[in-house]
């Protein structure tokens, strides 16, 4: 009787092992837009679901609800891809994506990350400035600061921009009508062209269209680079001198006669 009540509690908690393994072995995955999860109405927009897992498929959803959208041919071995074309408000929204192997579809990854997707173009333009000169020193700082034109009944958030990136650089809670931003330690690859938008927290999601770029150049550490260059310098000079001394001494010098 015993070895059959051992038996039974092992073969319990023996499924449950594997049943934790098998969903253990289905990591999250993760959720990109391309060519940026802020994009106007009209545009396309591609969502990437990418997992290490290969052999898999995809699930795109939004807002909790699954979606019937066609999965990119041949994307079982990579990315999953969802293409998403002519965009418009209905499109915004919370989205998440899962994958599972076709020989257990009950058996799901845990949902990715939330992606928030933006369509511009339905809210007043806002601004963006600075009070500071838009040519920066490399590990220097910037603030910029975006304003919206009116007071919105819903709750709003600030989205720094940045042009050739996917998704927003910073997120802000305004303060009043506007929100800053604050750039740290700037490097050279920071300069670019930005601009800012605010948008609805909650359905329908609405963005507002995008300020005015403002372009940020990021100068080299001269304080450095003149430093290396200067010691080089002088390294050179010393080698040219003794060069030069060499040979005016060898062409000055008096000829020896024998002794």
């Amino acid at each position: 009787m015993i070895p059959d009540l051992l038996s039974f509690f092992c073969f319990g908690f023996c499924a449950d092992q594997r049943n934790v393994t098998e969903q253990g072995s289905l990591p999250k995955p993760s959720l990109g837009a391309w060519p940026s999860s802020v994009a106007p109405a009209g545009s396309n927009v591609t969502l990437r679901c990418w997992t290490p897992a290969r052999g898999v498929h995809f699930a795109l959803r939004k807002g909790g609800a699954a979606l019937e959208l066609p999965q990119s041919p041949g994307s079982p071995e990579g990315p999953g891809e969802f293409h998403l074309a002519d965009l418009q408000i209905r499109n915004a929204g919370e989205y998440t994506c899962e994958y599972y192997r076709q020989a257990s579809p009950d058996t799901r990854s845990q949902p990715s990350d939330v992606l928030l997707l933006l369509v511009t173009g339905h809210l007043p333009k806002p601004s963006l400035k600075t009070h500071q000169n838009h040519k920066v020193f490399a590990r220097g700082n910037l603030t910029l600061q975006c304003e919206k034109p009116d007071a919105t009944t819903q709750p709003t958030m600030f989205a720094l921009l940045k042009a050739g990136a996917s998704a927003p650089m910073q997120l802000r809670s305004p303060e009043q009508n506007r929100a800053q931003f604050s750039l740290q330690d700037l490097a050279v690859g920071d300069a670019g062209s930005y601009s800012c938008v605010y948008y609805q927290t909650r359905a329908p999601f609405l963005a507002s269209q995008p300020s005015n770029h403002l372009e940020i150049w990021v100068m080299g550490d001269y304080t450095t680079g003149n430093l290396v260059r200067l010691c080089l310098a002088a390294v050179v000079m010393v080698i040219v001198g003794a060069f030069l001394a060499e040979a005016w001494y060898s062409h000055t010098a008096p000829p020896q006669g024998p002794r």
